[in-house]
């Protein structure tokens, strides 16, 4: 069965249900979309295991500027709960009891990373990269981090952060952010999906559970991630970086003549 959705095609079969992302910035709809899409792996009792992917060469760029701009996301409150659903969102896919595996070919930045980061397992191509551009917006990726550090660590998370540079595909595989490597994704989700298949529902919602309970991400951490979003969004000079762009197409680094 396939659906088509603004901004995603949703496809299911049996224990696999499996989203496209064809709007490739983050923005209230696709996060409402993407848990649209989690409700309905958790009504299917069948379901074991979604796919999420790009298209395109572009897995997810992240916050849409241009909707923010438009929206005025950089008011308190507007950017206060921009922040809580995305990372109400990443925090689902690391608790809704079913496998979430991000296939990435192509690029993945910001909150793309953040996706990736917090699923359970990544597949990616090698022409794929990730990166975390926030940096050079006067932002940081205050959501992502957290899911990003319970991957690969604080010190190549904080790297990632302050060099602003995209880390390879190859890279991404040493360092753990991605778990397979391979130019044909297929065979790996069939075999994983095969073996899922032969699970109960429970054990996958049990092991998140208990993986969870073990992980440092606590409620006061989580405000401080919104909290700290929040000023940066609202910050003059970031709201000034976001505006150029979105009406001029000026990026941070680019000078106006």
């Amino acid at each position: 069965m396939t659906s088509h959705h603004h901004g995603v095609r949703v496809r299911q079969d049996r224990e696999l249900l499996r989203v496209s992302l064809d709007r490739h910035g983050i923005d209230g709809a696709l996060l409402a979309e993407l848990h649209g899409v989690l409700d309905l792996a958790e009504r299917s009792p069948e379901c074991r295991l979604v796919v999420i992917e790009g298209s395109g060469g572009v897995f997810c760029t992240g916050m849409d500027l241009d909707a923010a701009a438009l929206s005025g996301a950089s008011s308190d409150e507007l950017a206060s709960r921009g922040g809580e659903e995305f990372l109400g969102l990443l925090t689902r896919i690391t608790t809704v009891p079913r496998a979430i595996v991000s296939v990435v070919d192509g690029r993945v930045v910001g909150g793309g990373v953040g996706i990736a980061a917090a699923s359970d397992l990544v597949y990616a191509t090698s022409r794929s990269t990730f990166g975390l551009p926030e940096a050079l917006w006067g932002l940081l990726p205050c959501c992502v981090l957290p899911f990003l550090i319970r991957r690969v660590g604080f010190q190549t998370a904080h790297a990632m952060t302050l060099s602003t540079l995209p880390v390879a595909a190859e890279r991404a595989h040493r360092l753990q952010l991605v778990d397979e490597l391979a130019d044909d994704v297929e065979p790996l989700l069939r075999r994983l999906r095969a073996r899922l298949s032969k699970l109960d529902g429970s054990t996958i919602s049990d092991l998140k559970a208990y993986q969870r309970r073990m992980w440092f991400l606590s409620e006061d951490m989580e405000r401080a991630a919104v909290a700290e979003f929040t000023r940066l969004m609202s910050a003059p000079s970031v709201r000034a970086r976001i505006s150029a762009y979105a009406t001029d197409q000026i990026l941070p680094w680019e000078r106006r003549t």
